[in-house]
């Protein structure tokens, strides 16, 4: 946390990158791997922006009660204001360091 959001940000990306790879290669082992380094800088990222798990999962049911699962969310079609704005899209380092296990 010492490092900074950016620094935190970059490193939850970093894992959910690495997730999907391992993913993708049928690396079942790995995936367990990543996952848990994925959820461990998910929750570090949410402690610094206060955001309690609680909150998240209230959110996940409110969609499922309105919409079913999160993938069948409603469109906003073009030309029409979304409920909420979209957040502003952040680029992030785009070189890739693969940790040693």
């Amino acid at each position: 946390m010492r490092a900074g959001r950016a620094k935190m940000a970059k490193k939850l990306a970093e894992e959910a990158v690495e997730v999907v790879i391992d993913a993708m290669d049928g690396q079942t082992e790995a995936v367990v791997r990543e996952s848990a380094d994925l959820i461990y800088n998910l929750v570090v990222l949410w402690v610094h922006a206060g955001v309690h798990p609680e909150d998240v999962w209230a959110e996940m049911r409110r969609r499922e009660d309105m919409f079913g699962i999160a993938e069948k969310l409603l469109k906003v079609p073009k030309g029409v204001a979304p409920a909420m704005p979209r957040r502003k899209v952040v680029a992030l380092e785009t070189r890739r360091v693969r940790k040693s296990h």
